[in-house]
């Protein structure tokens, strides 16, 4: 890591839809989600205003299997991660950006959303799901075959 440098991100928020499981060519779990993060305050005029923010989450390997499994539209959970900007071209040739957090730790919080109340709880190590030290966390760029545009 250069010298003076952090790219950190945390988060507590809701999810917007369930999250989207996917695998790479290379059989690599992938999951895609959107986070809303709000915040309340007061105009000029004294009257309340509530702003909500859209975030772009993606989770690898046991972490997404984990979001998978465990979370639905309205889950509360707090995640960490760095942010990643990636580049594709989309159907007109058109070069896009995408800035998204590749999320490094998820926790749940609060209670079970509907329809998961007849599952079991996840285990210790599924809960808290983290990037085991030495694994290395795959991105767009380095992982060969993957054509997944999100």
């Amino acid at each position: 890591m250069a010298k003076g440098t952090l790219n950190k991100v945390m988060l507590i928020g809701r999810l917007g839809r369930d999250p989207e499981l996917r695998y790479t060519a290379a059989g690599v779990p992938v999951a895609t989600m959107t986070l809303a993060t709000n915040e309340a305050y007061k105009d000029k005029d004294g009257k309340m205003v509530e702003q909500t923010d859209w975030h772009r989450l993606v989770a690898w390997r046991k972490t997404a299997e984990v979001c998978g499994q465990y979370l639905k539209k309205g889950s509360l959970i707090y995640v960490e991660g760095k942010l990643k900007t990636r580049s594709y071209d989309d159907r007109d040739g058109t070069k896009k950006y995408v800035t998204e957090i590749s999320v490094d730790n998820m926790q749940i919080l609060g209670s079970r959303p509907e329809g998961l109340e007849n599952v079991p709880p996840p285990t210790d190590t599924e809960y808290q799901a983290t990037t085991s030290p030495g694994e290395t966390t795959a991105t767009a760029e380095s992982t060969p075959g993957d054509d997944l545009p999100f």
